[in-house]
């Protein structure tokens, strides 16, 4: 199955005394306030979204987990000289009836990151992409696991007047969170298989019409904001 990619935006958080701590659980040296720079990216939700997907409560939870260490880059270049901030700390928040799952990062504050930090302080940088691997991929009609078998109903449509969407549970792995030129435009992108057994090779392209399951890989336009330091 291709990776999970969903969007995300960054919000405003105080820094408290803890969550240095946490940061500092990431670092080889006592990091404090005034050599870090932080934030914060809201993620996935437990919602149906515009690619017709949904996380479960129980995938949240575990990505909170999952997420903690992972590298942040730019432009998805895996590389280590392209790493520029680290994710310490991940939790589910809950805000009128939406789970949703909240990762804290940080970088140090130097000449190097000085242009990345002020870049979004200015508004400047605040595009980013995540993305997720999933074991399960469960149609809401019949219930089928499409990474083990491909059902054929199609995530957007109606179905005896129930609209299908596809639950994500159970994921094996996170990975980095990315600082992205542009976003994807709506509807762009390459296909994406779940790869269950009986899945067509010949899905359709964003766009087009057919019964089968398409997902338009994207990336995630976030709102970028500031961890302020408390005295």
């Amino acid at each position: 199955m291709d990776a999970i990619q969903k969007a995300a935006r960054v919000e405003k958080q105080a820094l408290a005394g803890e969550e240095l701590a946490l940061i500092n659980r990431q670092a080889l040296k006592e990091l404090t306030e005034e050599e870090v720079f932080v934030f914060r990216v809201a993620a996935c939700d437990n919602q149906v979204d515009r690619e017709q997907e949904r996380f479960t409560e129980a995938a949240l939870d575990r990505l909170a987990e999952l997420y903690v260490g992972k590298t942040v880059i730019m432009d998805h270049r895996w590389s280590a000289s392209g790493q520029t901030a680290r994710i310490y700390a991940g939790a589910v928040e809950e805000s009128e009836g939406v789970r949703r799952l909240v990762l804290r990062a940080y970088m140090l504050r130097n000449d190097q990151t000085a242009p990345l930090i002020a870049a979004i302080e200015g508004g400047i940088l605040r595009e980013v992409s995540v993305g997720c691997q999933v074991a399960k991929a469960i149609c809401s009609i019949c219930g089928t696991d499409r990474r083990e078998t491909y059902c054929g109903h199609c995530p957007g449509q109606e179905y005896e007047g129930k609209r299908c969407h596809i639950d994500l549970d159970d994921p094996t792995d996170a990975y980095e969170l990315s600082f992205v030129a542009v976003p994807a435009q709506k509807g762009a992108g390459v296909i994406k298989h779940y790869g269950g057994k009986g899945e067509p090779d010949d899905l359709p392209r964003p766009g087009e019409e057919g019964p089968a399951l398409t997902l338009r890989m994207r990336l995630m336009e976030a709102s970028l904001a500031l961890m302020e330091m408390e005295e």
